[in-house]
Formats: structure tokens, sequence, C-alpha cells
């Protein structure tokens, strides 16, 4: 997605600026339809500068027709959206430069060169950035003069990102801009990203990485056919799960001896071959009430002469929340 702009078409990223007033990305009640088939059922969400927001979904949810139509690829079946308060179907030219993507399908040529690849990506910029920064910031330097058919996965992805960055946007549509890399490379890419973000560019993110989201997203959305299901803060996603606490039932307990935690009645199953209890401790007050509902569980346990097996006690991942979205259980 390399383009041209109009002469005196503002490009600086400080023009937008970190902590700018309103969001620069905006889609209301999106809906596309294929057909009768509603592939995106009223999504909506936004970005600020400087901010990014991780988009998350099961396959088929419709990430990449949200992302495409934020790209200006698809008109809205129904609802807006709006970049820099301008529809990027309708005026895609007014938007050239200012957003450019990493796309999941590379565009290299395999027989050009590190060099040659990003020197024609320049040509067609009018305000490019200079070739040494471009590789210097992807950590390429070293690889200039490398056929792009020589390159790994991973370096070939880096080569996607420099070029997407050569336009200076203030708007990137990172859509699985890690895959193929080694864990190395992935945090190399993860401070790119977190050095654009402190630029003020807005970002948008999809990946199936969730600790790549957990890293560097500031607010995140899980799509499942079609539809958002949940969308906050990494924080307040998964103070809604809620905490879990399990142990292994002491034989002499019945299942109806044992406690409340908190309010919340325990989950009875059985795990290699013993009885188990698990209970999710949800409430608006998550800093201490996974410790209260712990006091609890040891009063009783003092109470009852009893020592619980296997106790574990932790916080809700993201890995939770996206699983019981997959489930359909995103309401349990």
């Amino acid at each position: 997605m390399i383009t041209t702009r109009r002469k005196n078409e503002p490009n600086d990223v400080a023009a937008v600026g970190k902590g700018a007033s309103g969001p620069v990305v905006e889609v209301r009640d999106l809906r596309q339809r294929y057909g009768d088939f509603e592939a995106v059922k009223g999504v909506s969400f936004e970005i600020a500068p400087g901010e990014l927001f991780g988009l998350l979904g099961t396959n088929g949810a419709g990430k990449t027709t949200t992302i495409e139509t934020l790209e200006g690829f698809r008109k809205p079946s129904g609802g807006t959206v709006r970049v820099f308060g301008t529809d990027p179907y309708k005026q895609p030219r007014e938007l050239r430069e200012r957003a450019n993507a990493v796309l999941q399908s590379s565009g290299l040529f395999e027989d050009l060169s590190v060099q040659e690849t990003l020197d024609l990506s320049i040509r067609l910029a009018s305000r490019p950035r200079p070739l040494g920064e471009l590789l210097e910031v992807v950590g390429l330097t070293h690889k200039r003069s490398t056929l792009v058919r020589q390159l790994s996965g991973g370096e070939k992805r880096r080569l996607d990102l420099a070029s997407a960055l050569v336009t200076r946007p203030q708007v990137l549509y990172l859509d699985e801009p890690t895959t193929g890399m080694d864990p190395e490379g992935r945090r190399d890419t993860w401070r790119i990203i977190e050095g654009l973000k402190n630029q003020g560019v807005a970002i948008l993110l999809t990946t199936h990485y969730l600790d790549e989201v957990e890293q560097l997203a500031d607010r995140l959305a899980i799509m499942h056919r079609g539809e958002v299901r949940v969308e906050g803060t990494i924080l307040s996603v998964l103070a809604e799960r809620g905490d879990q606490i399990a142990f292994r039932v002491p034989d002499s307990v019945r299942r109806d001896d044992l406690p409340s935690l908190e309010g919340h009645e325990p989950d009875f199953g059985v795990r290699d071959g013993h009885p188990r209890a698990d209970y999710t401790i949800r409430g608006e007050e998550r800093t201490y009430r996974a410790h209260r509902a712990v006091r609890q569980l040891m009063d009783w346990s003092e109470e009852k002469g009893v020592e619980l097996a296997d106790l574990q006690v932790r916080g809700a991942t993201l890995e939770d929340v996206f699983l019981r979205i997959a489930d359909g259980r995103a309401d349990e």
C-alpha cells in the first residue's frame, strides 16, 4: 500500500501527535454483507493518536473485512467508517500516505534486493523516510544488498514494515505483522511499534499471538461471527472474566460442604481421578477480591481441619477470555 499524495498535504505525525483530542479512526455500526451473508454485524470502535487497538477474533470473525473497509477497499453495507474525518472508500486520495498497512500477504518482488525494494517505495512517496533510517529502524542494514528471496520469513515481514513506514504514516494497520519471526525478532518489532506509538501513530493490530496484544495494546476488541463480543482495556476485559481459585476436594468433604467465596459457588469436576472445586470470583473491585476469597477459604479449611491439595489462585488470561468467546460462553 504505497501511494503518492497531493502537494502540500499534511503528513507529519507531530501534526496529529499523541494526546491530541479526539479519535483519528472512527468505526460506527459497520456492517458488511456478501449477498445474504452478513460478515460484519454492527461493529463500532475508535482509535486515538498514539493508541494501539488490538482487533482479535476467531477464524471468519470479520477482522479482515473490517480492515479492508478501513483501507478503502470495500464500501460499507451500513454504518460509517472515518479516518481523519474522511471516508476512505469515497475519498482515498485524501488519506494517501497518512495511512498505510502491513498486510498478511506480502507484495514483495523476490528478485529485487532489500535496497531496491525500498528504493521503489521511496520513489513513489512525496516526502519519504531516508533509506538508511528505514533499514536501521527495522534492523535490516546488514541485509541491504540481499535478494528478497534469500530473506527469512521474519526478515520479509520486517521489510514489509519498512515499506509501510516509507510514507511516515499517522495511521498504521498491522495485519499479523510478526508471523514467521523468531522470539528475538518479535520483540525487536514490538520495540519498533512502541516507538511509533510514542510518536503519536494510531495503530490497529490483528494477531493470533495473544501475548503480543497483552504487551502492546491499550484497548482491544474480540470479534466472533461478525460481532464484537468483548471490548475495553486489557485490565477491564480480564477483570470482567474474574479470578480463578481451584483445589482438590478433600476426601472427607462433601460437595454440599464447600463454602461460598465472595458470594460465588464452585464448579465441581474431576481431574486426574480426583474431585476438584473451581471458583470464578467476579466483582467490580478487582484489586483485593481474590485476597478476600482466599482468606474466606483458609478460614473454612481451618474450621474443617482439612488441607487443600493443589491449591491454585490466578487471574484470568486473555486466552481464557478468547476461548470462552470461541466456545460461545462469553456471557458465563
